[in-house]
């Protein structure tokens, strides 16, 4: 039997939901766009309509010229120039802002041992994710082989001068497990430039908070990754930021297996073995960033989630099993509500 997932907006399921209870006449604007392959909802509150609107395009404008820069398939994009003169042996011109973002990259990579690795997007488009559908597929195992073997990093990539070249030409980027996070730091800075009080920003369920709404928190819901509703609940601080790593939102099944976009660069595969991993994380200028990229090394490596956790950094951490069992850390189990009260979670310092 074969599945086929097709990443509309109208059939996603969000990694996180805000819960916002009905608006009144609370001053809550909110707008919704399609970038980065998910569905991105902007959410102020307290401002006039007027003033929210115009916050609000400057923030999906900005998204928009990231999504376009950062498009791992689109000819023409900076990211495909880039791979483009990799793959020749070639130097490309990079600019300072996906530069900037490379160094980061490479210091989170770094950290988790390789298994946050954005260079791996040869493996990311054998398994057919680098496409606006997904169906089912089985690659060849030596062309998995051959790219595992290569071994691409991004410890591989040079810049010097505004130019960059990679030693490896098996490198091929694809910053979609990093790019959201980033867009989220982008616009809270931009809103808190702004003095907006109150504003909460989902990019594909990773969700960063600024100020509050009105006399409380922001709250957000972490979706169920087998169900329509939320597994748990939680106020989101502001400047805190939430993300999750899922099998569930960009997958294909085939003969029963389901294959999730999350590859483990040790074996050129598929994660397999686990639903969900959520990372909560406090109040930083790379919050964002954070709950984008620190959820893949701990969803790939979920065996020993809570050393990966460690790694890097995450305090906060709830991991859902391939049997839908909850596992938390401490620290996060202090933060959320699960909606199922009976839900007995296993619990680790």
């Amino acid at each position: 039997m074969k599945k086929i997932l097709r990443n509309f907006p109208r059939l996603l399921l969000l990694f996180l939901l805000p819960l916002l209870a009905s608006c009144g006449r609370e001053p809550v604007y909110q707008s919704q766009s399609y970038m980065f392959g998910t569905l991105v909802d902007v959410t102020i509150y307290g401002e006039s309509e007027a003033r929210a609107r115009e916050l609000s395009a400057h923030v999906q404008r900005q998204f928009q010229h990231l999504h376009d820069a950062l498009h791992a398939w689109q000819p023409g994009s900076e990211l495909d120039r880039l791979n483009q003169a990799f793959a020749a042996g070639e130097s490309a011109p990079v600019s300072p802002e996906l530069a900037a973002m490379l160094a980061d990259a490479t210091r989170l990579s770094e950290r988790s041992d390789g298994l946050f690795n954005p260079a791996v997007g040869h493996l990311i488009q054998v398994w057919g994710f680098q496409s606006d559908e997904f169906k089912p597929i089985k690659p060849d195992p030596q062309e998995i082989k051959k790219w595992v073997a290569a071994n691409p990093q991004l410890r591989d990539i040079i810049i010097a001068d505004g130019v960059a070249r990679s030693s490896n030409p098996a490198v091929r980027l694809d910053l979609g497990g990093y790019a959201k996070g980033w867009a989220l730091d982008d616009a809270a800075r931009y809103l808190r430039e702004q003095h907006v009080a109150g504003a909460l920003v989902n990019i594909g369920g990773n969700i960063i908070a600024v100020g509050t709404r009105g006399d409380r928190p922001w709250r957000v819901g972490i979706q169920h990754p087998r169900g329509a509703g939320a597994v748990a609940s939680l106020d989101l601080p502001d400047g805190w930021a939430i993300g999750t790593s899922g099998d569930y939102q960009r997958y294909f099944e085939r003969d029963g297996q389901r294959y999730c976009h999350v590859i483990d660069p040790r074996s050129g595969e598929p994660t397999r073995g686990v639903q969900a991993v959520s990372i909560l994380v406090p109040a930083a200028a790379n919050a964002g960033t954070l709950s984008d990229a620190a959820s893949k090394p701990i969803f790939i490596d979920h065996e020993h989630w809570r050393e990966a956790a460690r790694n890097m950094g995450m305090e906060y951490v709830m991991l859902i099993d391939a049997h839908g069992k909850i596992h938390l850390t401490a620290a996060m189990r202090q933060r959320l509500k699960l909606t199922d009260e009976h839900t007995q979670p296993d619990v680790v310092p």
